[in-house]
């Protein structure tokens, strides 16, 4: 089954206004608004630059990022700040309710993006430039075999009897 192409742009878009709608009421942390919008602005690389896999990449990133942040941010203040906003609890629900549904759809968004990923080229194996260490050894050249192209007495330069022969500068 494949998966059909959803726009990169549909995808900020619908991340941005539920976002936005989160943030209606100040019931998040300030580091949850920036954690959404730097993916976001992110993301508006990716658009701007339609061939670069490094903007695709780093909006990947930045959607999984923000998925275990969003949930350590509703962890710690859905409880506690729902008791403050009694008078408004109609907003706040509504407000919460768009933030957790920003936090559903993000690994879906990730699926989407990550195929944008393979349509510019990326690799399935994400190379983040570290060495590695491997057993193939392909590209090594044996030392047992040398070039046997000259005698060994020419390739030294030595005459006869064991004497060096004259150095060639």
């Amino acid at each position: 089954m494949e998966i059909p192409a959803i726009n990169l742009k549909a995808i900020v878009l619908a991340h941005w206004l539920l976002t936005i709608w989160a943030c209606s009421i100040t019931w998040l942390p300030t580091s949850y608004v920036l954690g959404n919008v730097s993916a976001l602005a992110v993301g508006v690389w990716a658009i701007a630059q339609r061939d670069s896999i490094d903007a695709v990449l780093m909006f990947l990133i930045g959607l999984a990022v923000t998925i275990l942040t969003d949930i350590v941010h509703f962890g710690l203040y859905y409880a506690e700040v729902e008791s403050h906003y009694e008078r408004n609890l109609d907003l706040f629900r509504f407000c919460g309710g768009m933030a957790i549904l920003s936090l559903l759809l993000k690994p879906v968004s990730c699926v989407f993006v990550y195929q944008m990923y393979r349509e510019r080229g990326g690799e399935y194996n994400v190379n983040f430039g570290f060495p590695r260490i491997t057993r193939n050894r392909d590209a090594y050249q044996s030392i047992d075999h040398q070039d046997q192209s000259g005698s060994s007495a020419s390739s030294y330069n030595q005459a006869e009897g064991g004497k060096p022969g004259p150095s060639s500068y």
